[in-house]
């Protein structure tokens, strides 16, 4: 299979194509990413010279260099991760979230449908659904995005699947829980509760500390957006979830056991504006056909802790 994928020197993106690459050897990967500030090229530096993968650096939202790019590397399908993603800084500045994430998908679905692409994998967040005080979101209910951020994601995901409609454009939404593991760039959570410690700083936990969200290991995400590219119905939408709800202390209290820290390194800060309470997906429709996550989540987040532990060469840099 010959891939377009977008946003691939990200977080996720670049773990969806170091694990494609290493489980799926026949594949080819063009990796489109404009290398902004989370775009960071050491996540696959270790696969330059490899002739399965191109990367090209451009901007999604600009038409002729994304025209260009399906011009010279025709594909097949299309993984599209490339977003702004951050709610702190869509709240700061909403224009460049809805640029990106609007506009540039827009633009991409135009040159996939132009050029015949037989399948376009519109990665999302379960943010577009907003807060749930009990029981989990099915793909069937209503949207009801809370921040700039997922408002700019849920306007992709309708433009996306109009483009399905309207076109008859092979569009496969999936909607993911909270990421973390190795590569992700330290304004999150889990990596920024991490190098904060092992700088002798403290975390900044929101609040009280106590809302929910789902956590999911960046492995079992990629290996679910593969599943449904080779798998999935077009037209339909898939949730993916870790199972693992947990509160924003329980995970601060888990990096803290980690590094061997105490509850004395916790600073509570003011609430973000209009912070969701929880997060819940419910993913059984994925599961049913056969995909189910692999990680446990409390060695999953001692293992990503240890990660950024040991390669402080490589987060270091992007905290200055």
């Amino acid at each position: 299979m010959r891939l377009l994928v977008t946003g691939g020197l990200g977080f996720i993106g670049s773990n969806f194509i170091r694990q494609m690459l290493e489980e799926h050897p026949g594949d080819s990967i063009v990796n489109l990413d404009k290398v902004t500030y989370a775009g960071n090229p050491e996540n696959l530096k270790d696969f330059d010279g490899d002739p399965r993968y191109t990367f090209v650096r451009g901007d999604i939202c600009d038409p002729e260099i994304v025209g260009s790019v399906f011009r010279e590397y025709p594909v097949d399908a299309v993984v599209h991760f490339a977003a702004e993603s951050h709610v702190d800084r869509s709240i700061e500045d909403a224009s460049v979230f809805v640029r990106t994430n609007v506009l540039g998908t827009h633009v991409l679905l135009e040159e996939a449908l132009r050029h015949g692409v037989e399948r376009f994998i519109h990665v999302s967040t379960d943010e577009v659904y907003g807060s749930i005080r009990s029981g989990s979101f099915r793909e069937t209910d209503n949207l009801n995005p809370s921040s700039p951020y997922s408002a700019s994601k849920a306007a992709s995901d309708l433009l996306a699947r109009s483009y399905h409609t309207t076109h008859d454009l092979g569009v496969i939404v999936t909607r993911c829980t909270n990421n973390f593991g190795p590569y992700q760039y330290p304004e999150k959570l889990i990596p920024l509760f991490a190098t904060n410690l092992l700088e002798g700083k403290k975390v900044p936990v929101y609040g009280t500390g106590k809302n929910v969200r789902d956590w999911i290991h960046v492995a079992d995400h990629c290996r679910a957006v593969d599943f449904v590219l080779r798998h999935g119905e077009p037209g339909e939408i898939y949730n993916i979830g870790g199972g693992n709800e947990k509160s924003n202390l329980e995970i601060t209290g888990g990096i803290l056991r980690a590094l061997g820290k105490d509850e004395s390194m916790i600073e509570y800060v003011p609430d973000r504006p209009g912070h969701d309470w929880r997060y819940s997906l419910d993913s059984s429709k994925l599961r049913a056909m056969g995909w189910k996550p692999e990680f446990d989540f409390e060695t999953a987040l001692q293992a990503t802790v240890q990660w950024y532990t040991e390669n402080e060469w490589w987060w270091r840099p992007l905290k200055r």
